[in-house]
């Protein structure tokens, strides 16, 4: 009987402990935020987890903004990706070899080929910048905005030596960007990239985007395929094929260059070497194209220069071989009314430094008719200052 006993108050014992630890779990409030002890939790409590989180979310998506992504949300509406149709012209394999073209003639073929680049708007009312190797040579030029609308562009003026081409598409309040000031920049300066690489633009309708620098600037790359690059803004935000005639801007979203050369070292992408035409030397360009169509450089100067090698450097006494020697001047032309003299070794035009004759060329280019030109020269090993006035060709 009293082991019976036992067993029933230990059993009441058990019970009793069971519902104080049930009581306690279940029933007395929680005073943190968790919210276990209610069915659906504390209303007011929810409600504050619910701000909480959101002020964490704008938090960290307010923390993501950098001036570079406002920059790149500014700006993109503006760029642009160009689909141009251009005839080129092929001769047949029969017709280039002269025994063979006696009993077939000269047989040449019409082909059209397509091709793809970058844009951008530059005006509310539809201009738009590229470059002339984009869409100079175009018989049909299709502009796609990065709202999906596709409009047909017109040339306006493109200028081959420089390689800038405008062109006009239709409309009015078009998203456009700002130019900036690309004498004033500054070497390590951020930069943006935006384009059109491998026709990647048709994919969604939006710009790719890359980041980086300015690398260099005042960089005379010479001449290629009669395009004369001078003064170019170097970066190593990345550019490929297809970027050519986007925007180049600074960290304010400010147009400061157009994309236009890679150095590829044989490869087809990117290596980190990119150039651009600054956007000064297209402003200049600009009202010219709009109003005539082209660049007039009808001057002449009546100068023959040669690049110096090593052995004229070593006849001459000069530290380096960078610079032209002139070697011919014509009577009443504007060298021969500047003072010039032949084996004068002209170093500099103005703010532009000359390596040798292709930059020279590529520097006159800059220039118009009628112009004043500082050059900077060595007579006698010693440096002087003569002014040439650009005249129109005779």
């Amino acid at each position: 009987m009293n082991r019976i006993k036992i067993i029933s108050i230990t059993a009441l014992l058990t019970l009793l402990v069971a519902s104080i630890a049930y009581a306690l779990i279940f029933h007395v409030p929680n005073k943190s935020n968790n919210n276990y002890g209610t069915f659906g939790g504390d209303t007011s409590v929810n409600a504050i987890n619910t701000q909480n989180k959101k002020n964490i979310s704008d938090d960290i998506a307010s923390s993501r903004q950098t001036i570079i992504t406002q920059t790149v949300k500014e700006v993109s509406p503006a760029v642009v990706g160009i689909n141009v149709t251009e005839i080129r012209q092929y001769r047949d394999i029969w017709s280039m070899d002269p025994f063979f073209r006696q009993f077939f003639g000269d047989r040449v073929y019409s082909q059209p080929i397509k091709s793809l680049g970058s844009g951008v708007i530059i005006s509310q009312d539809g201009y738009v910048l590229t470059n002339d190797h984009v869409a100079g040579n175009a018989v049909e030029a299709i502009v796609t905005m990065t709202d999906g609308t596709q409009h047909e562009a017109k040339i306006i003026g493109s200028d081959p030596v420089s390689d800038i081409c405008l062109l006009k598409i239709e409309g009015d309040n078009l998203p456009h960007v700002k130019f900036g000031n690309s004498d004033n920049i500054l070497i390590g300066e951020w930069v943006v990239a935006l384009g059109n690489p491998f026709g990647l633009f048709d994919i969604n309708d939006q710009p790719t985007v890359t980041v980086g620098v300015i690398s260099s600037k005042g960089m005379n790359l010479g001449a290629q395929n009669n395009r004369y690059y001078v003064n170019m803004l170097q970066t190593d935000a990345a550019i490929n094929t297809g970027n050519s005639g986007g925007p180049l801007v600074n960290a304010f979203g400010e147009l400061i260059g157009l994309n236009t050369l890679i150095y590829t070292a044989g490869s087809a992408g990117n290596i980190g070497v990119g150039f651009a035409i600054p956007i000064n030397k297209i402003i200049r360009i600009l009202d010219e194209l709009r109003e005539n169509g082209k660049v007039d450089r009808d001057f002449w100067t009546g100068l023959s220069v040669q690049t110096i090698d090593q052995n004229i450097a070593k006849a001459y006494n000069l530290q380096s071989t960078r610079g032209v020697i002139v070697t011919q001047i014509t009577r009443n032309s504007p060298a021969h009314k500047s003072g010039l003299e032949v084996y004068d070794i002209i170093i500099a035009v103005n703010q532009y430094k000359v390596n040798n004759e292709n930059t020279l060329i590529g520097i006159l280019q800059e220039f118009r008719n009628g112009d004043d030109l500082v050059l900077q020269i060595m007579r006698d090993n010693k440096q002087i200052t003569k002014k040439m006035k650009l005249e129109r060709r005779k």
